[in-house]
């Protein structure tokens, strides 16, 4: 996905966000924002992927407030939240005794509602209140894309590039399915700490490693993947992955510009510029498969 100008916006209210949560220095969040607008006129051009110029916001944020990660209560915030509401995400997935192929459909459900779950996304600032309250509105709305049929049909070796804390937990509702069914799992979580994605550190907190076959990272603290600085293992495990499942915005954002065969896009549309570039309106769950 490329570059939006209102994405301009949405990355300096973020990096305002971060800086608070970093910081009550009035004067290093001025100057935080000020190296902010600096990067966005240095990397902003006609036709750059969004996730050269969030990369480089974020990372320029980072050195100038001295904090490797500003997210890090928010992560364990997340972690807290969904724990509370994954035992009725879990009851809604098997309800019935479904069919294999409908309890997939349904814990893909759940995994793109906890997709609800970002902090410091301009008004999507969701609290433990809210997600309550809406966790079932939306399951039973259902998906507004729905393509886990196909999906369905190959999960063989499956390559999952997760996204937020929080997130994660419901993300194991898919995991556990994949698996009943025969499939392998190969997760991928962030190389070092990035808002509030994933790291290796919450792999071994939340013992995510006995969930799946193999546990790879991104190689780097790029928001989504940055290509460049992915190791060999993780380009590879992609390129013979019978389906690779891309969670979250930051993800499509990156993965939507290359081309490793057959991606699972998971996720609410929670800006206009995504949902756009998808094709779709704000506010759509989506399991969409692209070949």
């Amino acid at each position: 996905m490329k570059m939006d100008p209102r994405c301009t916006y949405c990355l300096l209210s973020r990096v305002h966000y971060e800086a608070q949560l970093s910081t009550d220095d009035e004067d290093l969040i001025y100057r935080t924002m000020q190296a902010g607008l600096d990067v966005l006129k240095e990397t902003y051009k006609p036709g750059v992927a969004a996730g050269v110029v969030s990369t480089a916001i974020h990372r320029k944020a980072y050195e100038m407030l001295d904090d490797e990660d500003p997210y890090v209560e928010l992560r364990k915030l997340s972690n807290r939240i969904a724990e509370k509401v994954y035992p009725y995400a879990h009851s809604l997935v098997y309800e019935g005794s479904p069919s294999d192929e409908e309890m997939f459909r349904r814990a893909v459900l759940a995994s793109v509602i906890g997709n609800f779950f970002d902090f410091g996304i301009m008004g999507f600032d969701v609290g433990e209140d809210v997600f309550d309250r809406t966790f079932a509105e939306i399951f039973r709305k259902g998906l507004d894309v729905d393509d886990t049929s196909e999906m369905f049909g190959m999960l063989d070796d499956v390559v999952y590039v997760v996204d937020n804390c929080g997130e994660i937990i419901l993300d194991t509702l898919v995991f556990d399915i994949i698996r009943k069914v025969g499939g392998k799992i190969t997760l991928v979580v962030r190389g070092a700490p990035m808002l509030t994605d994933v790291t290796m550190e919450n792999v071994h907190e939340l013992e995510l490693d006995k969930k799946v076959d193999r546990v790879l990272t991104t190689g780097s603290n790029a928001v989504g993947v940055c290509f460049d600085e992915a190791p060999a293992e993780f380009i590879e495990a992609l390129e013979n992955a019978s389906l690779i499942i891309s969670k979250g915005m930051a993800n499509y954002e990156t993965m939507s510009e290359e081309n490793f065969g057959s991606i699972a896009y998971l996720l609410r549309t929670k800006c206009e510029a995504v949902a756009e570039d998808m094709g779709l309106e704000m506010g759509c769950s989506v399991a969409k498969l692209v070949r």
